[in-house]
């Protein structure tokens, strides 16, 4: 192991001393007070804006552009090799790194842990002693649904918006820090806030749907569980009590997910109310309070998102008053001369970002912002857009209490991988899978009955979503061993007769034969097929495949290869038929729908899901999922989500039928605009039936709250969870507006024959629109108030709002 040596770092460049005013802090030694107090900013009962204050006129500009900049652990460490642990690192490298990039930290890499505590205390270690100011650094990994270097993995998101949970999402989040913590990283790279409305877009799976209500709550929920506490040996109650233990990232600020095409990174087309009322309303429910943002790389309305002034600056600094850190993707500086070709140098880059976004740089790119102390020499970039970045870095860092707990924890162990952990990531399994169809009640399965055939390439296979560390997948249960185990602790004779039948990728047929057989031999047959997407190492790999994830976009929402024709097969024995989608994204396939006895969606499960799906197939536990993302009848049907405005869905549909017939229509021609399944569509093992629907009142004025209560009864012999769906419409408006929206949710557990009355609160700002005069306002008028899901009504009321 090698030693670290002592420096003390002198400044080439510091302020002028006409500039610099009278000093509490000696020129050289910057890290005290001439007079030898504490100096503020390392006082940890100080107010972080007086820490702030004190902190920043310390530092010189390289240390100031070296704060904003990424920095990456392999500057030090040999990440090479995910299996080695050798605890040793580059001295040199570790000195250049942190002297330009030096605020935070990259190290998402899998590695062994001992190795991964060893390269962050080098790192820390340094930072702290061995520079004069003493700035600790933010370490940061991913953690779409659960961080990159061997945490538990979880759904992915997708899959956890179909819970409609946000305290259990809260309790996932929560996990995750923990986890990370222990090991001293301090940011995480998540949660997605894109609306799912473009579903060919590759990266649908990490998003909560295509509601920005319940993306809204279920970002809120993710943040608020992983940075709620405060880190170990941090004062709770120093610096004014605003303390967090991890830092969420909200991203991509803003509009990503709606790309022209559905290919990644492309420009997204749309109007200041679209913005307004589509994408912004999540970032603003989930992530004021969030320590960090980070950037989108497309542009929208023209203007890259990186360095979109009114958006960045306007919007998120000014009008929502955002103190904390905003970042940009990685690379995407450079995309303003590559791909939005708004630039042509580097420092017209960095001028860009800087002074429009008040954004630090995530690696990956050619590093601009190195160009930026030599911009402020030159008098082409002001010095206070840097001060004012490095400014919402330090807020972040102090809120953290990173200056007293920069460290990794010794018993690091005991907080991943717990019995506690395994509990809330069995029962996400559980919630998030949805029960789409279930003709003449096939399901639950009984553990009596004699077999089942296992058929499909996702039966032997663990299918992660993107965003998880290199051979994650190790860690999971395939389907196949799940029922095998499940059926096993019930001591049922149950016979398995596995088939794989095809490959995802491939359309080869050659393997129906031993799939028919398979069914044929069997008293009911679950067929899984599907989508993929691979860890982060293989997503990015030359020669491998998927048909999620980042990058990977696709022109077709239908099955690839043999998969559809397997299906089919196995219809065709007359046996029951169960078909499991396992996906990222809404599979565009009608005819399961209409012939198939069964149908499931499990959206991209995490390391319990083998297990957790027979459970529900033998009815150990009650589906409860809910779809936060309709399924269109095909790619050519899209854009398909339920919100849609008024005015866009009129139906005249023709068909195709089964031998054939050809139905001639409008719209469309041979198919409807209607989705397969619509948002919030979840069936159950038992039945609900809503009584005694109020409005409390019933006439408000624009700017009163109401209430919306229901009586919810199970009427069926299964205990169940229900999630209590609130939609509001506006009948007349001076603007168009969605057919529908949600406006409130409520998950609930009920007893089989017992009922429970629920009451959600609708604030008045979910009745505003974004009117002619491009504000927001609540216009006197009728609004229509729905319980249901978004096809289907339960009760409805009418709310009347006056001037």
């Amino acid at each position: 192991m090698l030693v670290l040596s002592i420096l003390l770092l002198v400044p080439v460049a510091f302020c002028s001393i006409s500039s610099l005013g009278s000093r509490e802090f000696s020129l050289v030694a910057r890290g005290t007070n001439s007079d030898g107090s504490l100096p503020t900013y390392k006082n940890p009962n100080a107010s972080i804006e007086d820490r702030v204050a004190d902190l920043l006129p310390r530092m010189t500009l390289e240390e100031k552009v070296a704060q904003i900049i990424q920095g990456d652990i392999d500057g030090w460490m040999n990440t090479t090799d995910p299996l080695d642990n050798t605890l040793v690192f580059n001295q040199s490298g570790l000195e250049d790194m942190m002297s330009t990039k030096a605020g935070s930290i990259w190290g998402g890499y899998a590695m062994p842990y001992e190795k991964f505590v060893f390269a962050l205390n080098v790192g820390q270690k340094y930072l702290m002693e061995n520079t004069t100011l003493g700035i600790p650094a933010m370490f940061q990994s991913e953690g779409l649904h659960g961080f990159t270097n061997n945490g538990t993995i979880f759904p992915s998101p997708i899959g956890l918006a179909a819970s409609f949970n946000p305290e259990l999402l809260s309790s996932v989040a929560n996990v995750i820090a923990t986890e990370a913590e222990g090991l001293g990283l301090s940011q995480i790279f998540a949660p997605v806030l894109d609306m799912s409305r473009e579903l060919r877009w590759g990266r649908v799976e990490e998003n909560f749907g295509e509601d920005p209500f319940l993306t809204g709550e279920m970002g809120l929920a993710y943040v608020s569980g992983l940075q709620n506490g405060t880190r170990r040996n941090v004062t709770a109650d120093g610096s004014g009590g605003i303390r967090k233990r991890m830092a969420a990232t909200c991203k991509h600020f803003t509009a990503y997910g709606s790309p022209m095409a559905g290919l990644n990174t492309a420009p997204v087309v749309g109007s200041e109310r679209d913005l307004r009322t589509i994408y912004l309303p999540a970032f603003q429910k989930a992530c004021l309070e969030s320590l960090a943002i980070m950037t989108a790389y497309s542009a929208y309305d023209s203007i890259p998102l990186v360095a979109n002034k009114h958006i960045l600056s306007d919007i998120l600094r000014d009008e929502w008053q955002y103190p904390y850190w905003v970042t940009t993707d990685a690379g995407a500086v450079d995309l303003l001369i590559s791909q939005h070709k708004t630039c042509d140098t580097r420092e017209c880059a960095a001028k860009a970002v800087i002074e429009n976004g008040l954004s630090g740089e995530m690696g990956g790119g050619s590093y601009t912002y190195l160009t930026l102390p030599d911009q402020v020499a030159a008098g082409t970039v002001n010095g206070s857009y840097i001060d004012e970045t490095v400014k919402a870095m330090l807020r972040t860092k102090f809120t953290l209490g990173l200056f007293e707990s920069p460290y990794p924890y010794s018993d690091y162990l005991s907080t991943i991988r717990t019995p506690e952990s395994r509990q809330v990531l069995l029962q996400m399994e559980e919630e998030a899978i949805v029960l789409l169809e279930n003709r003449d009640n096939v399901l639950p399965l009984s553990t009596d009955i004699s077999s089942i055939a296992l058929i499909g390439p996702q039966v032997n296979r663990v299918t992660f979503g993107d965003y998880v560390f290199f051979n994650a997948s190790l860690n999971g249960i395939t389907p196949l061993a799940g029922f095998q185990e499940f059926l096993s602790n019930r001591s049922s004779s149950t016979r398995i007769n596995f088939a794989q039948g095809c490959e995802l990728w491939s359309n080869d047929q050659s393997g129906f034969d031993e799939a028919v057989s398979a069914a044929q031999q069997s008293d009911v047959a679950i067929v899984m097929v599907g989508t993929w997407s691979l860890d982060q190492t293989l997503l990015w790999t030359p020669g491998t495949n998927a048909t999620t994830g980042e990058h990977v976009d696709l022109s077709s929402l239908s099955l690839v290869g043999a998969q559809l024709p397997l299906v089919e097969a196995i219809v065709n024995t007359g046996k029951p038929t169960i078909v499991v989608f396992v996906s990222g994204k809404p599979v565009s396939e009608p005819w399961i729908q209409a012939h198939a006895n069964a149908v499931i969606q499990q959206f991209y499960p995490g390391e319990l899901g083998g297990f957790a799906l027979p459970e529900i197939i033998f009815g150990a536990v009650n589906p409860s999922g809910k779809l936060p993302v309709s399924f269109p009848r095909s790619v050519g049907t899209t854009p398909d989500f339920y919100n849609y405005l008024n005015g866009m869905r009129p139906v005249d549909a023709g068909m195709i039928t089964d031998n054939d017939t050809l139905v001639f229509g409008h719209q469309y021609v041979l198919n409807s605009p209607i989705p397969i399944w619509s948002f919030g569509h979840g069936l159950s093992y038992t039945t609900f039936n809503y009584t005694d629907l109020s409005l409390n009142p019933t006439s408000i004025g624009t700017s009163d709250n109401f209430n919306v209560t229901v009586t919810v009864h199970n009427t069926g012999l299964v205990d169940g969870k229900e999630v209590v769906q609130v939609y509001l419409s506006d009948v007349v408006s001076s603007v168009v507006t969605p057919v529908q929206r949600l406006v409130g949710f409520q998950k609930i557990d009920l007893p089989a024959g017992s009922s429970q009355t629920v009451s959600i609160e609708v604030v008045s700002s979910q009745l505003a629109l974004w009117n002619l005069d491009n504000e927001w306002a609540v216009e006197p008028g009728v609004f229509t108030v729905t319980i249901g899901t978004s096809d289907e009504i339960f009760s409805q009321a009418t709310l009347t709002v006056t001037a």
